[in-house]
């Protein structure tokens, strides 16, 4: 059950400050879950956070493909400083100060109101679903050089049911298996690289590190796979019920998390184009068992493999997680009918597992490309609506309970949030026209299936409710005041 620790008792947290006010009662009311469904750690929290951003290198190879080695290296540490650091800031305020299950969703809400907190929750569920499809499609691809029948036709397909179900399994289990999960699994997926970069020592020419040619780059390509890799940072806030002391927890894990991702990144890439000489064409995705084999033969391939295809399952576990989760919340909130609210006997949410592993299903034919290029542009929607939220509660309640706060006031706020705003315009008007009318058509859906639910509760044709223990996030509520 949830700690209730007043925030008067609590010591400040070192990544922001605490603005004096007396914290109201989210964390101080126990949900009603199961009993046996334990909080999550910092430890886990950590490792739930890489998984839903990162989970190791494994992906990151277009970039070297899509513009060489120097752009790649800058890529992943620039790119971080202008979307990475902003979003997980963001994420730690506002998760703070709604620690609920629903996250980003209640932000939303609470800001500029029900109907737009439904669409960030539409586009965000359905970019999180499109998302996780990916994953059976990379850990197939891994697999596949070793056994070639999962390259395609019915092995294939029976292989993304059979691990699918194995991983919504995991997940019904229970959060707190999930978090320990992907701690052990993060350790299995960075462990290799760390021998891979022992045994490139030797090898290492920096001058590979250096090569650039402007005038040969796949801005789409390079753009999107960069915005793929480091983003996702806001979806643990959906765990934040689940989460042990979430105000002091959920920044440190931010913090720490951050650091972790950049650096699983950054290092391989430094290893694989330093020790390597450079074919920017083999650079796609499966590489890394390649580079494996050359720097210490076919054991370190096979264990890189190994930990690509562990990685992408707790990619999948973090992410699912995350979208059940989310459903869970919204209808706490009444966005959606009361049975998504249903928990099993483990406290989690068993139909809001079952909607997200039937579009994992659905989606998962779709190639590698599609798959980035539409989860991007759904994303993108989502965090601007996410922007533009938070600075209007810094605006409209700028002495609201924030148990973390980003320095600056107003003015930092609006300036934090105008680089990614900036690279979200640049990373729309790189998609293709494919993209961009399938994932307009997904948003149009969400536009008209709000008013359609509303229309169902007030036929009562289904059941909605608002969850008693929750706290009142409209303008008039307590929270906000």
């Amino acid at each position: 059950m949830k700690l209730r620790v007043s925030a008067h008792r609590e010591a400040a947290i070192p990544m922001g400050e605490l603005n004096g006010a007396e914290y109201i009662g989210i964390n101080e009311v126990p949900s009603p879950r199961a009993n046996n469904a334990k909080k999550v750690s910092l430890l886990p929290l950590i490792f739930l956070i890489f998984y839903e951003v990162s989970g190791g290198p494994f992906g990151v190879e277009d970039t070297v493909h899509a513009a060489g080695p120097l752009f790649a290296l800058l890529g992943f540490l620039i790119f971080p400083l202008i979307w990475s650091v902003p979003e997980a800031l963001i994420t730690a305020e506002m998760g703070t100060m709604f620690p609920e299950n629903g996250g980003y969703v209640v932000w939303v809400s609470s800001a500029l109101g029900p109907y737009w907190g439904f669409q960030q929750g539409w586009m965000k569920w359905l970019s999180g679903v499109i998302d996780n499809a990916l994953y059976p499609v990379m850990f197939l691809d891994y697999l596949k050089s070793a056994i070639p029948a999962l390259g395609g036709g019915l092995p294939r397909i029976l292989a993304v049911l059979a691990l699918t179900l194995v991983l919504t399994y995991m997940n019904y289990r229970g959060l707190t298996i999930v978090g320990w999960v992907a701690v052990s699994l993060g350790i299995l997926s960075i462990l290799p690289f760390v021998v891979m970069g022992l045994i490139s020592i030797p090898k290492l020419k920096p001058a590979r590190w250096l090569v650039a040619d402007v005038h040969n780059i796949d801005w789409n390509l390079y753009l999107n796979t960069l915005f793929w890799n480091l983003n996702y940072w806001d979806s643990i806030s959906t765990l934040a019920g689940e989460v042990h002391n979430p105000k002091k927890t959920l920044p440190k894990a931010l913090f720490y998390a951050v650091i972790l991702v950049v650096l699983s990144y950054f290092f391989p890439l430094l290893i694989g184009t330093g020790a390597v000489p450079l074919e920017r064409d083999s650079w796609t995705d499966g590489y890394f068992s390649d580079i494996a084999k050359i720097l210490g033969g076919v054991w370190l391939r096979c264990w890189v493999q190994g930990a690509a295809a562990v990685s992408n399952m707790g990619m999948f576990v973090a992410e699912m997680s995350s979208d059940s989760f989310q459903l869970l919340g919204m209808a706490e909130r009444g966005m959606l009918p009361e049975f998504f609210a249903k928990r099993s006997p483990h406290g989690t949410p068993l139909i809001g597992i079952l909607f997200s592993a039937s579009g994992v299903i659905l989606l998962s034919w779709l190639s590698f490309q599609e798959i980035v290029a539409a989860e991007n542009f759904l994303y993108c929607f989502g965090m601007i609506l996410e922007f533009i939220a938070f600075v209007w509660l810094r605006i409209k309640y700028p002495n609201a309970p924030r148990p973390f706060k980003i320095p600056g006031g107003t003015i930092g706020a609006v300036l934090l949030c105008i680089p990614p705003a900036i690279l979200i315009g640049v990373v729309l008007a790189f998609s293709s026209i494919k993209v961009m009318v399938v994932s307009l058509v997904a948003v149009a859906i969400g536009l008209v299936l709000q008013p359609c639910l509303k229309f169902i509760e007030k036929k009562r044709w289904l059941k909605f409710s608002i969850s008693s223990h929750l706290p009142d996030i409209t303008s008039h509520g307590p929270l906000l005041h």
